[in-house]
């Protein structure tokens, strides 16, 4: 019933996208889009999974990954997640997004086989080194080729997309998100329990996973096939990245056109990596954008990852449902939050960003407050509250790396200035990581007081960047509303 689900909303996304079309693109320009940012987004999904199959197997292993052990593996991954953007962001903005897409998907199977082989020889007490120390290591190079992955689809959608989609298209970036949160929780733990030695009444798929896998035949569980099946996947989704995506319309034989950004005007101007990386830091809105995705990435995987951890730990009467079937809770409120925020932005605050981020950011803040009063009280209420954080945290993300960055950035910079907003989210991600590693340790009442100050500083932000568009926008947006111009015509271009 939950697969069904997740492809009724799939295809749901797909039929929006569609319909979504303010600029008159012609059907066959709307088509090779549709195909260009289908696989990429697929691929950016099945990473999420490579990516959180670590907080699936610290519940499979138990005792032999600890919290403080976990929160220390995935902070040191997340840390240099966020650092490789200093220059993956750059590198991807000088040879284009299809080349980055397939480094990471690639890259990050390599090190989830990796990961796959020191999990099979530490269940079968053949690996003598520190489980802590090795995880990290080879977390961290998962996630260094991870890095390449959001740069890599924002670049693209930087060419395809003009600033008045590109709200729907964040929402489309945060759906494809969700679907990644979904594969990693649901898919990981169906495939963590299929892998038991033994399993007293196994389901139908169990039964057909454990013939294909002979987990029968196995000394011990088999949870290094958590690692190696989303390895599996991206290698598929590699070679049809290399086939199909194109980093211009132009390159699909289309016209390249205008999409009035920040680079609006300046796409002959060529920039060194040190100079875009001085672009960046001196532009004051996308370091305005970066503070608020550094609070984003605390409170999003502060939630995501956590509540994963505290369900499994602490019992939760009545709330069962919720860590039973966290993934698909997070992947169908992500799409909502996502879209809704999209359209916001969109249409309610022409192309604005930050007023539906401020919006977000209150109701974070109340959720928050009422986590923290009824953590050792209401199951159902600390269920809920943690499904709505993380809808409204991953809808900002997905507006402000996925839109905001790009607009502000401009499609020359445009890899370098989401990479460096998105690399703040997992600073904050790796802060969170291994500050809550150590509290919950003593408390878990420290969980949700830990992302009450970062919630205000979200909320103080946004209105802070309140009316900030880039000048092209304002222009374009000003000779809309006199002469009544809404679209943008793209011509295909016929060989020779």
């Amino acid at each position: 019933m939950a697969l069904g689900l997740v492809a009724l909303t799939l295809l749901s996304v797909v039929v929006l996208y569609f319909r979504y079309n303010p600029l008159d693109h012609s059907r066959k320009f709307m088509f090779r889009r549709f195909v260009n940012w289908f696989p990429m987004g697929m691929s950016y999904a099945f990473l999420y999974m490579a990516r959180y199959n670590l907080n699936v197997t610290k519940n499979a292993l138990g005792p032999l990954m600890n919290k403080e052990s976990f929160g220390l593996i995935f902070g040191a991954g997340t840390i240099i997640y966020g650092l490789s953007f200093l220059l993956n962001g750059p590198l991807v903005d000088k040879f284009g997004g299809k080349r980055g897409i397939i480094i990471a998907t690639l890259g990050s199977s390599i090190a989830n086989i990796a990961m796959g082989a020191l999990t099979y020889l530490l269940l079968n007490q053949r690996w003598p080194f520190d489980i802590t120390l090795s995880f990290a290591a080879l977390y961290s190079l998962n996630m260094f080729f991870q890095s390449y992955g959001a740069v890599s689809i924002i670049k693209v959608k930087a060419y395809w997309f003009h600033v008045r989609e590109r709200g729907i298209f964040g929402a489309i970036f945060g759906t494809l998100i969700s679907f990644g949160v979904y594969f990693a929780f649901d898919w990981g733990t169906a495939i963590a329990e299929a892998s038991q030695k033994q399993i007293a009444e196994p389901t139908r798929f169990q039964l057909y996973f454990r013939q294909i896998f002979a987990v029968d035949t196995k000394p011990t569980d088999a949870t290094w096939l958590v690692f190696f099946i989303p390895a599996a996947i991206l290698l598929v989704w590699t070679l049809l990245d290399a086939w199909l995506i194109k980093d211009t319309p132009a390159k699909a034989k289309f016209e390249d056109f205008d999409t009035h950004d920040a680079s609006s005007g300046e796409m002959h101007v060529e920039y060194s990596m040190v100079d875009t990386l001085k672009l960046v830091f001196k532009n004051p809105v996308l370091m305005l954008i970066a503070v608020v995705e550094f609070t984003t990435g605390v409170i999003r995987n502060g939630v995501m990852q956590w509540y994963f951890i505290f369900a499994k730990e602490v019992a939760q009467p009545g709330a069962e449902f919720f860590l039973k079937h966290w993934g698909l809770l997070l992947c169908v409120s992500g799409i909502i939050g996502g879209f809704a925020i999209g359209y916001a932005s969109d249409h309610i605050f022409h192309s604005r960003r930050s007023p539906p981020v401020a919006f977000a950011g209150g109701g974070i803040l109340i959720l928050c407050v009422i986590l923290f009063f009824t953590l050792e009280s209401s199951p159902r209420v600390v269920g809920v509250c943690a499904v709505l954080i993380c809808l409204l945290s991953i809808s900002i993300h997905s507006l402000m790396s996925g839109t905001a960055a790009a607009d502000f950035g401009g499609r020359k910079l445009t890899a370098t200035a989401s990479g460096i907003t998105d690399g703040f989210v997992y600073l904050g991600t790796g802060l969170q990581s291994v500050s809550l590693g150590y509290l919950t340790g003593h408390s878990w009442l420290f969980w949700p007081a830990f992302l009450i100050p970062f919630a205000v500083l979200s909320i103080y932000i946004a209105i802070k960047m309140w009316g900030h568009l880039p000048e092209a926008t304002k222009k374009y947006l000003v000779t809309v509303e006199k002469v009544n111009i809404q679209k943008v015509t793209v011509v295909e271009m016929k060989d020779g």
